[in-house]
């Protein structure tokens, strides 16, 4: 039998008192974290909830969000994390799909109304039953008529609370995929599944009791929630949750809480790297001091950015990889062994991953082919959707990515591309992450992003969308005549467009099907 609540019930057993959050000047003991998720746990079945519902969850970096989680996760329910920046028909659309019989909405901002999106999904909704909405203050009154909230919902009751027991195979949690093409669609993730995953994390980052977190990933996305906030919660650590990345929000976090840990994604360490501190608030030997590692994810690094913040904070940058269906963490590159830039590193224990052909036959040394993993972080499935199921995996068990990666003759990793954004340029086959390294040498760019757009003559063009360092100035035509130096002919872009920003999701990857979609319109 296995919960994953345990993460959180452990440490409340082994020492209720330590600080498990700081939020702001405000901090929470394990004891405390414990005894709100209990009162939710006690809330939710006393509106009905039962082992296997789902239970849908939106909310930002906030001291609720572990609080209802574990509660979710302690009736035996399934914890269905939305994304806090969808619009009421994608609510609708999640809450419909999950099979979500309530929801928990936070009331939001002025410039993230949550709460009017929340109740407008729910509303198209018929098979959820419950909404409840998370104000600021618990004490206080629904700020939308006809709503009950959570300080409604936990009202007066009890902060103890028997934890359901579930199976190793019974759903956890239900991720859903970005959607970066089609529907998004929800990875089945287990008990067994998400444990393991967190304890590997703690693994493979060597965290030890003692270290302290600066949590801005978005906890409603695989990679805070597993490799921070479980894998922190079980062994005792403390989680600075900052709701809003910004450099100056991390850099004070590090620096007034003693952080050890950052883990963020490639745009986090380019906005860290081109940071510049004009009023002197930050000692960077103190951050240095703390600071003992920095773990990046959820897609490749660029080495220039890994060189500059490795030069600028003095802290050992290291990746691994990953994906939703995969808890996420798949491969990484371990502390005690050989970091080998450019690679995400080596399986993580308990895993395999080999990259494969179109045939399913395995690839040889150092060639691209697209990325499988079998292990005991693979998903169930996507729920209620065999058919895609089936299509994600091989006849031998492989959970194939859609990621295009090789490995060297030691077993590192390197990502290529996406099966789906390679360019095919004239019969070549070209990957857009290649030239985006390049481009991203170049001294006056500061982030580049690379497609592929239709072309009467080549079959598909590239074209590169550039974001300039501050001060910088540079034409489209004298950026093309670098890259024609920098590499093969069939390679180098032809189009080139200066952008002030890049789409990105809430986890920081690149939209290139936006950028798509303004080639396409333009």
């Amino acid at each position: 039998m296995l919960n994953l609540a345990a993460a959180l019930e452990h440490s409340v057993n082994e020492q209720p008192e330590k600080t498990a959050l700081i939020f702001g000047d405000k901090r929470f003991s394990y004891q405390q974290i414990n005894a709100v998720a209990n009162q939710v746990a006690n809330g939710l079945v006393a509106a009905g909830i039962t082992k296997g519902d789902k239970v849908a969850l939106s909310c930002l970096n906030l001291p609720y969000f572990p609080m209802i989680y574990y509660g979710i996760l302690k009736t035996g329910a399934v914890v269905v994390p939305i994304n806090v920046l969808l619009k009421n028909n994608e609510i609708a659309y999640h809450l419909k799909d999950s099979e979500a019989k309530a929801y928990l909405c936070f009331q939001g901002t002025p410039e993230l109304p949550m709460a009017e999106e929340g109740w407008a999904g729910f509303q198209q909704t018929e098979s959820c039953e419950h909404f409840w909405l998370i104000t600021p203050d618990p004490a206080a009154a629904s700020p939308i008529d006809g709503t009950t909230t959570f300080g409604q919902l936990i009202g007066k009751q009890p902060a103890t609370f028997d934890t359901v027991q579930t199976n190793f195979e019974d759903t956890a949690v239900i991720l859903y995929t970005s959607g970066t093409t089609g529907f998004p669609k929800g990875a089945e993730l287990s008990h067994a599944n998400m444990t393991m995953n967190a304890i590997a994390s703690q693994n493979v980052m060597r965290m030890e009791p003692d270290d302290v977190h600066a949590l801005v990933l978005p906890l409603f996305h695989s990679f805070g929630q597993t490799c921070q906030m479980n894998a922190g919660f079980s062994l005792g650590n403390t989680l600075v949750l900052i709701p809003r990345f910004t450099p100056e929000a991390v850099l004070s976090a590090i620096q007034e809480e003693k952080v050890t840990i950052f883990v963020g994604v490639p745009t986090m360490y380019w906005a860290l790297l081109t940071y510049k501190d004009k009023e002197n608030l930050f000692d960077l030997q103190k951050i240095a001091d703390t600071l003992r590692i920095g773990v990046s994810g959820a897609s490749s690094l660029a080495l220039e950015i890994i060189k500059g913040i490795e030069e600028k904070y003095h802290i050992p940058i290291v990746e691994g990889y990953g994906l939703s269906e995969t808890c996420p963490v798949a491969t990484f590159n371990h502390v005690h062994k050989e970091r080998k830039p450019g690679s995400v590193g080596t399986p993580i224990w308990g895993v395999e991953v080999k990259v494969f052909d179109k045939t399913d036959k395995e690839v040889a040394v150092d060639e691209v082919g697209e990325i499988g993993i079998r292990g005991h972080n693979v998903m169930k499935g996507y729920y209620n959707k065999p058919e895609a199921t089936a299509d994600t995996f091989n006849d031998a068990g492989w959970f194939l990515t859609g990621d295009l990666g090789r490995m060297d003759e030691e077993g590192y990793l390197y990502i290529v591309d996406r099966v789906k954004d390679m360019i095919i340029r004239g019969g070549f086959n070209v990957y857009p992450r290649e030239i985006e390294e390049v481009l991203m040498t170049h001294p006056v760019i500061s982030m580049a992003s690379v497609i592929g757009v239709k072309h009467d003559q080549h079959g598909e063009e590239i074209k590169a969308f550039v974001v300039l360092k501050e001060g910088a100035s540079a034409t489209p035509e004298e950026i093309i005549g670098w890259a024609k130096e920098q590499m093969a002919v069939y390679k180098y872009p032809r189009i080139v467009e200066l952008k002030e920003s890049l789409p990105m999701t809430a986890t920081g990857k690149i939209l290139k099907k936006v950028l798509k979609a303004e080639s396409t319109a333009g």
